[in-house]
């Protein structure tokens, strides 16, 4: 534990970075995984829908610092992969 009071505050201000990271990770996680199993289920107008949000979701946590703007684009990249490739 720390015993410096601004030590204690960054561990105060870590906690609640990591909840709020955890809970913008959890949010664009869960879209990329509806999106894949309308795709899998073979429901590709709900799909679409659900890959624009899922795409929103990712950019949201781009923006916000939890992922790094490389890995966005990458995973923006297969989702939009899986869905021509289900529309084939």
């Amino acid at each position: 534990m720390p015993n410096i009071k601004s030590a204690k505050k960054r561990v105060k201000v870590i906690e609640k970075k990591t909840l709020r990271n955890n809970m913008i990770k959890s949010g664009y996680k869960s879209a990329v995984k509806k999106f894949e199993e309308a795709v899998n289920a073979g429901n590709i107008e709900e799909a679409k829908v659900l890959l624009s949000a899922a795409t929103k979701k990712i950019d949201q946590a781009c923006t916000k610092g939890v992922i790094v703007k490389n890995t966005a684009a990458r995973k923006k990249s297969n989702l939009s992969k899986k869905l021509n490739a289900a529309m084939a």
